[in-house]
């Protein structure tokens, strides 16, 4: 009976898997729906459309989070004169910084990650009107257009001051062969930012509602297009004179455009503290958070617009490890720089016992964080605001030669927000006629104003000196110059090496990768 048994099933177990077999080999059993959403089903309507620039917004995480303790921000605040630190931070000391340097490639491929996403969403409402599939409105359309461009903007701005000669991508890259791009030239990363904020500022809204905080508006567009010719003029204002008029020209068309800010019922403080975000002078700040209990801060953002952010809180307390208690203070020159009772130094730093800070702990961005866990807090970090846009307009219109008490009338603005319902700083003469000393004005007006907040000193002083403002070869680590802390400070030795230029080094990951990379000079 048992063998009866097997001489059934045996051949019955074979037809079987013989079938199986023959189907498992169909074509149509292989052509499965995927499990996931993937880029063919994607971009179909309004909704996908924003879902993927809220995904561009949220890799701004990767340059101000915190970084598994490791947060990025001394490369771009501790080469300047305002913030000085006794860790062993190779941009406070400006030796040591190297192709190799994790710090400077995590930036590097974070300003990358923004741009390649705005690059993908271009692209994508270029072919719209040609793929039956796509119901996207032309509103939506045009805003989330504005929106990519103005990141991608940011993004060849922060480039171009940190690297030169980073490569100019500007078009998706869709193969190995495309991913090899050579060095930009001389200010063509600025070129392109001007080109797309130009186009963005009209397509942007002037405002959005109260459900889109922090998405980029047509005054921020104006504001970061001011910038960046102003910035270019800086550069040019040496070599081509009418080229530089022209731009400081172009960049007071663009900072009047502006509308919608104002520093009117703004105190300083509010722009550092939680429970003052997107104020009426804010024109771009990035959107912090923190979720209730746990939070895995070690964890990347890809797909939110908020997330939970140190806010420059860490390294200027040193909470918990960070920098291994060594915080970034404010440097002499930046004490001395203030009059006696200016509103805006106890927003700034407070003078302190715990010799940790030198005598002095910064405060702003750390006076009013609001809920915070370990590492997070709810405090916006500000990218670009009034005060910024007014002094640069300032700078602009004494430069190109328009009337002189026009570019002071522009600083008292800021002195007088400063000084709230006191007398100091007092309103400048307006009737000051020799441009030196007005510059030196506007430079020392925006050391107090901007001090310790994002990028804004170090790219103001190669800016500067590339125009022939200040001459950064006379300056070394006394309180007249970086005024560091740090005894193997070596700057004159970084400005010789980098031929001027004060170019980081592009990654060491960029350059094995593509051989059409040269290196910045001194590397």
């Amino acid at each position: 009976m048992k063998t009866s048994k097997s001489k059934i099933f045996k051949p019955l177990f074979l037809a079987i898997a013989l079938l199986l077999l023959i189907n498992a080999c169909k074509e149509s059993n292989l052509d499965l729906p995927p499990m996931s959403e993937t880029e063919a089903s994607f971009f179909k309507d309004d909704y996908q459309f924003f879902r993927a620039i809220i995904g561009t917004y949220a890799k701004l995480t990767d340059i101000y989070w915190f970084n598994n303790n490791n947060p990025n921000h001394h490369a771009w605040m501790l080469p300047g004169d305002d913030l000085t630190s006794t860790g062993g931070f190779s941009t406070e000391s400006f030796t040591g910084i190297i192709v190799s340097d994790a710090r400077l490639n995590d930036i590097w491929t974070a300003y990358y990650r923004i741009i390649a996403r705005a690059n993908v969403i271009l692209e994508k409402i270029e072919n719209a009107p040609g793929d039956l599939s796509v119901e996207i409105t032309a509103e939506t359309a045009e805003k989330i257009k504005g929106e990519a461009l103005f990141l991608r903007s940011l993004m060849y701005y922060k480039l171009w001051n940190l690297w030169g000669t980073a490569p100019l991508i500007n078009k998706r890259i869709k193969d190995l062969g495309s991913s090899k791009n050579p060095n930009s030239k001389d200010t063509e990363l600025l070129d392109q930012a001007i080109t797309d904020l130009t186009l963005a500022a009209d397509l942007l809204p002037t405002e959005w509602d109260d459900t889109y905080l922090g998405r980029a508006t047509e005054d921020a567009a104006n504001g970061l297009l001011g910038k960046c010719l102003v910035f270019r003029a800086d550069f040019y204002r040496k070599t081509d004179a009418g080229k530089s008029n022209a731009d400081y020209a172009l960049a007071i068309e663009a900072f009047n455009k502006i509308t919608t800010r104002t520093l009117e019922g703004v105190a300083f403080g509010d722009n550092f503290s939680y429970t003052t975000e997107n104020n009426a002078e804010s024109l771009f700040e990035w959107q912090a958070s923190v979720q209730a209990g746990f939070e895995n801060i070690w964890l990347n953002n890809d797909f939110d617009q908020t997330m939970s952010m140190h806010a420059y809180w860490g390294f200027f307390n040193c909470e918990w490890s960070f920098w291994a208690g060594t915080p970034f203070v404010p440097t002499q020159k930046l004490i001395n720089a203030f009059e006696p009772g200016d509103p805006r130094i106890e927003d700034s730093f407070n003078p302190t016992d715990d010799g940790r800070y030198n005598g002095y702990a910064w405060v702003k961005y750390t006076k009013n964080i609001g809920p915070q866990n370990m590492t997070g807090s709810l405090n916006n970090p500000r990218i670009l605001r009034y005060a910024d846009v007014l002094l640069l307009k300032a700078e602009a219109i004494l430069q190109s030669g328009v009337t002189k008490a026009d570019a002071i009338t522009l600083i008292n603005l800021v002195r007088a927000r400063a000084r709230g319902a006191g007398t100091v700083p007092a309103d400048l003469d307006t009737g000051e006629s020799n441009t030196d000393t007005i510059m030196q004005w506007i430079m020392d007006e925006r050391f107090r104003e901007l001090s310790g907040e994002d990028d804004h000193r170090w790219f103001d002083l190669k800016r500067w000196h590339y125009a022939g403002y200040i001459d950064l070869s006379t300056w070394d680590a006394d309180d007249n110059g970086f005024s560091s802390l740090r005894s193997d400070f070596a700057f004159q030795e970084f400005l010789s090496d980098t031929e001027g230029k004060l170019w980081f080094p592009i990654p060491s990951g960029e350059t094995e990768q593509n051989e059409l990379i040269i290196q910045n000079p001194g590397y």
